[in-house]
């Protein structure tokens, strides 16, 4: 998993990446404190003095003004992706065997003959994360209400894929590990990151673009 989060770092300059193992019994509580402490740990690589992210009222985690991110777990792994000023952030990780009816349902038709093998390079798992992953990115936007995430329309760019929806697009980079599937999606044009420790916000808000050089992922066992 480190080196999957460390190329998605690379792809996406000014992002910060964290994963923890899910504990026994895996159960939700286990994964939601999981979660917490990826976040807590890519919040502290990005600068924030705030490591907290509690939930907010529709059940989205809250992090720090200035400061967006996502978290997303399976049943043994949560991940954590923080990039300062941006609009917004959405990071997914999937294990799970995708069926043939999956397929069909979250995946236009140009979709699955353009993006999956042999024509394509990606596999049913990196499409579904990847819309995972644009879903939360633009659930911010205006139109968030009405966004579903097999709505999303996926295309191929020069380096990864682009997700549409409604008018507004955003990159999304896929990593495949061991039959495991991580994305990132990150909206720019939101405001820059603060000096100071920033206060909460709903993850998602609009913020403007913050130039950041280079990129950074440290990860944690």
């Amino acid at each position: 998993m480190t080196a999957v989060l460390r190329s998605l770092a690379t792809a996406a300059p000014g992002s910060y990446l964290e994963w923890r193992p899910v504990p026994p019994p895996y159960g939700p509580g286990e994964q939601f404190a999981a979660g917490r402490q990826a976040a807590a740990a890519a919040l502290a690589a990005a600068g924030s003095v705030i490591r907290t992210v509690p939930r907010a009222a529709d059940g989205r985690p809250s992090f720090p003004t200035g400061y967006p991110g996502s978290i997303a777990h399976t049943d043994r792994l949560a991940v954590a992706a923080v990039v300062p000023g941006a609009a917004g952030v959405g990071v997914d990780i999937e294990d799970a065997a995708i069926t043939p009816r999956m397929i069909k349902f979250f995946l236009y038709e140009r979709e699955r003959r353009t993006l999956l093998a042999p024509a394509g390079q990606h596999s049913p798992v990196e499409l579904f994360s990847a819309k995972e992953a644009a879903f939360k990115a633009l659930a911010g936007t205006a139109f968030g209400k009405d966004l579903l995430f097999w709505r999303i329309e996926l295309v191929r760019s020069e380096t990864g894929l682009v997700a549409s929806f409604g008018g507004r697009s955003v990159p999304v980079w896929t990593y495949a590990e061991a039959g495991s599937s991580v994305a990132l999606a990150v909206r720019r044009g939101g405001t820059a990151a603060p000096d100071g420790p920033g206060r909460p916000a709903r993850d998602g808000a609009s913020r403007e673009e913050q130039q950041r050089d280079g990129s950074r992922c440290s990860v944690r066992a």
